[in-house]
């Protein structure tokens, strides 16, 4: 029976709003408070406003004793199947020829993950908060930790139904950090893209996002498992512990690599973890499979973002969005900036442009610097090194198309141009 519940402010806010949601969605109480204590959490508190958007379009009673509410219809009513019936997919949004290359087995089924996430705007209660959402969720991008989860998926019973929510919300969840991380730095682009902070403000921008974390915590409450909305909380916070860190750390002069390993560990691996654990986990496989899944994830996670980091200084400004050594120039060290000061002890023009002398100029020198020395190579190797790891932890795992698909990803990680 479904619980008989309103947003009535007898049932106090937090345990109305809870109860409310699992009430429309018959999702476990229990789950949905996890994931909306780990909205507080990993927001510091800013996750309050979207809770309280959630509070506001829970039905009110008009008194009298309350009733049952009616049973809702199934969420996502996809078959469970072990392979992907036609009638799963009925999006008309296409699958490039790129997508099915990297993507494989999964690739016809993210249309039906951009269109959940899409879903939230066409959703949104008002006109200005559909413009934001149609901002930020514009051009979706590779869709990798996507369909790192639905390649998780298929190591057990892969159910749509509840794989896609799931899906759905990792790529919703890295949006949400994107438009946070951009309100943070001041960026009025990213990928040559006005940002929302630049389009609406700071103050909307922030709200937006805490929005969208709250369509995450929503999602992954779909999955109707205890352990994936756990790990989905740890994921949030890990997160905001990783941008937390690079925050308070900017313009602090360190040459730690450890240091360095576990800030993105945090702030970038964290969540390509979740997508590969979780996708296994909501799928059933086995414990060694999952366990698989998650190392991969983290391993890929942090050549990805050392990728990332190089890309920041070689890439092509026009195709990257930014200007060449941005995150230098914002005060955030990354692997390349972190060997270069390692072999440049004396005479260091970071160290300098940290302690505020001449800080343009020092850091423009540091970055040609870098350029021509041998450090890009070295953090490649690096790179290599973790991709190596990630595609050591798929031994566990049974040969076939789901295996292949995963090892061919680490050299389209380690190989990126953008």
């Amino acid at each position: 029976m479904a619980l008989a519940t309103t947003r009535d402010m007898d049932h106090r806010m937090f345990g109305g709003v809870c109860a409310g949601i699992a009430s429309e969605h018959r999702y476990p109480l229990a789950a949905v408070r996890a994931a909306v204590v780990a909205l507080f959490v990993a927001t510091a508190g800013l996750g309050g406003i979207a809770y309280l958007a959630l509070w506001r379009v829970l039905p009110a009673s008009v008194g009298g004793p309350r009733t049952a509410v009616a049973e809702p219809p199934a969420i996502d009513a996809v078959p469970a199947v072990d392979a992907r019936p036609a009638a799963a997919t009925t999006t008309s949004t296409p699958v490039s020829a790129e997508m099915q290359r990297l993507y494989g087995p999964v690739a016809g089924d993210l249309p039906l993950v951009s269109d959940k996430i899409q879903s939230i705007a066409q959703a949104a209660e008002f006109a200005f908060l559909q413009k934001m959402l149609a901002s930020a969720l514009a051009g979706s991008g590779k869709m990798m930790r996507p369909a790192i989860a639905l390649l998780g998926g298929r190591l057990g019973d892969y159910d749509l139904g509840r794989l896609v929510p799931l899906a759905a919300s990792v790529e919703l969840l890295h949006t949400a950090t994107l438009v946070h991380d951009d309100v943070i730095d001041e960026a009025e682009t990213r990928r040559g893209e006005q940002t929302p902070n630049a389009l609406f403000g700071n103050a909307a921008s922030v709200m937006l996002g805490d929005y969208m974390f709250a369509h995450a915590a929503d999602f992954i409450a779909q999955t109707d498992n205890p352990k994936v909305v756990r790990l989905f909380a740890q994921t949030l916070m890990r997160l905001a512990s990783g941008e937390l860190t690079q925050d308070i750390t900017v313009f602090e002069y360190s040459e730690d690599v450890t240091r360095y390993l576990d800030r993105i560990t945090g702030k970038t691996a964290s969540l390509f973890g979740t997508s590969a654990e979780g996708g296994a986990m909501a799928a059933g496989a086995a414990p060694e499979a999952i366990e698989a899944m998650r190392l991969y994830g983290l391993r890929l996670g942090i050549a990805f973002q050392i990728v990332d980091d190089i890309l920041d200084f070689t890439g092509d400004p026009e195709v990257m969005g930014k200007p060449v050594g941005s995150d230098l120039h914002g005060g955030t060290l990354t692997l390349p900036a972190i060997l270069y000061m390692q072999q440049r002890s004396e005479d260091n023009p970071i160290k300098k442009a940290f302690e505020g002398v001449r800080r343009k100029a020092n850091l423009d020198r540091a970055i040609r610097e870098i350029l021509d020395s041998t450090v890009i190579e070295e953090s490649r190797a690096t790179a290599r090194q973790f991709g190596a790891q990630a595609r050591e932890a798929l031994a566990p795992l049974p040969p076939g198309e789901v295996r292949d698909t995963l090892d061919a990803l680490v050299d389209y990680v380690l190989e990126r141009q953008n």
